[in-house]
């Protein structure tokens, strides 16, 4: 019963990406559906994989790990998504595949310096504070500029582009104004860094606004999993 209701809110949730990316004119199949698998257990993350997931966000290190290990059979996309401690950062670039909330130098600096050799490079986001909430993590946008310069430089990494959380709003236009700055930003960054190609943007109460605005990840986790735990 529990993976057939995991294989229904997959079923769900592709079907809104697809109609989200049809009215917004785009190919879904340019959009990632990152499951936010963390507080969930290692089952959930089988049962959701099994449905055709590959990449999973987690934002607890030691909780990660322990799932990591027990899973480590299938062939899963790792993304951190939580706030980075610079304790942290040696597991995380051992570990993970992508990590969407680097929002200061020094973390990159230590992510790029413990990021083992003989890894693919570290894929990053730096994580923009799109609202301007004191509460939320992320650099300015007016840090931005340099601060995507200079991550860019380092090696063993591969900034991939930006991710933000805006506040909480139930009206789209909205929500789509916020996307909409994180947009313009990507779009002034590919001046100077035309590699760039990634906004981790939306989750499952405004997947639909991100889209339209031009998003290519969504992390969605309780329109998968259902209510978080804790």
């Amino acid at each position: 019963m529990e993976r057939q209701l995991h294989a229904e809110n997959v079923e769900k949730l592709q079907e809104r990406v697809r109609l989200s990316a049809q009215n917004s004119r785009r190919d879904y199949r340019d959009i990632l559906l990152l499951a936010v698998s963390k507080t969930r257990p290692a089952a959930d993350i089988h049962a959701v994989h099994s449905c055709g997931l590959n990449d999973f966000g987690e934002s607890y290190l030691q909780e990660a790990l322990v799932k990591m290990a027990e899973l480590e059979d299938l062939d899963l996309v790792w993304h951190f998504i939580g706030p980075v401690q610079s304790n942290k950062t040696r597991q995380i670039a051992s570990h993970f595949d992508w990590v969407h909330s680097v929002d200061r130098l020094k973390i990159a600096r230590r992510l790029s310096a413990q990021r083992p050799e003989q890894m693919a490079p570290l894929q990053i986001c730096i994580q923009v504070n799109i609202s301007g909430e004191s509460s939320k993590s992320g650099a300015d946008l007016q840090q931005l500029p340099q601060l995507a310069n200079d991550i860019s430089a380092l090696p063993r990494l591969q900034l991939r582009g930006l991710m933000g959380i805006p506040a909480a709003s139930s009206d789209i236009q909205a929500q789509r104004n916020d996307f909409a700055r994180l947009r313009v930003a990507l779009q002034a960054l590919r001046q100077t860094l035309p590699e760039l190609d990634t906004l981790s943007m939306g989750m499952s109460a405004d997947l639909e606004a991100a889209i339209a605005e031009g998003s290519t990840i969504v992390r969605v986790g309780t329109a998968l999993f259902g209510p978080r735990q804790r």
